[in-house]
């Protein structure tokens, strides 16, 4: 995926930190990205693929953690020369750890559910939730990139992630009656874990709605 525009990071002084944040932020929105292409898959009965978008969504993770942890090691080398936006970065690149964190585990989920048998409509209810939660990504994409060259952009994209969680809870409480008139189809195991799946793709929303209003505090500085 293209980097895209981050000129709330280009119009600082260029240096290693910055870099690896910006590495890190792209890729840990693209982990929800990945989280919904394997449940196509999954939907599609192609569980190879569903294998493979897993993989690569745990390898990304551990990208996105390993950058992490470069950034704050960068961080502490140059404190003086970066005061003046360090904590911003790192509350930043801390936030989108937690949301790639959040969809890593529900890909757990979705690991050990793909050999159970799940109801058609439930599938669809998750491909449903997972294409809202790429939605809300790109908006939380978009709000990072205008933060700098376009303020007022970026606090309505943000106001656009609020919109797309507020979605998403609405996904989630239906999801959950479905469980619940659906849940005889299923062994209790099968239902223990999709609702933690459910769980875990509720908390990245959340996480991208916080990461959001974190962002239109920056925006109006």
């Amino acid at each position: 995926m293209e980097k895209g525009s981050y000129a709330w990071f280009e119009k600082r002084r260029k240096t290693k930190a910055l870099e690896l944040a910006q590495q890190q932020i792209i890729k840990a929105l693209d982990t929800a990205t990945l989280l919904h292409q394997a449940v196509q898959s999954l939907a599609q009965g192609i569980n190879k693929d569903v294998n493979q978008r897993i993989h690569y969504l745990f390898q990304t993770e551990e990208e996105v953690d390993r950058l992490r942890r470069e950034v704050f090691k960068e961080m502490s080398k140059h404190t003086a020369l970066i005061a003046d936006y360090r904590e911003d970065i790192l509350h930043l690149v801390k936030r989108l750890d937690t949301l790639a964190d959040h969809v890593k585990d529900a890909a757990r989920c979705l690991e050990i559910l793909q050999e159970t048998q799940i109801p058609q409509e439930i599938i669809q209810n998750t491909l449903r939730i997972t294409s809202t939660l790429v939605e809300c990504t790109s908006a939380l994409r978009a709000s990072i990139e205008k933060i700098s060259s376009a303020p007022a952009e970026a606090m309505k994209y943000s106001a656009k992630v609020e919109e797309i969680e507020n979605e998403i809870d609405r996904e989630y409480i239906n999801m959950k009656k479905q469980l619940v008139i659906r849940g005889k189809q299923m062994n209790i195991g099968t239902v223990i874990i999709f609702n933690d799946l459910i769980e875990f793709i509720e908390q990245a929303a959340d996480t991208c709605a916080d990461t959001a209003d974190y962002i239109t505090t920056l925006s109006s500085r």
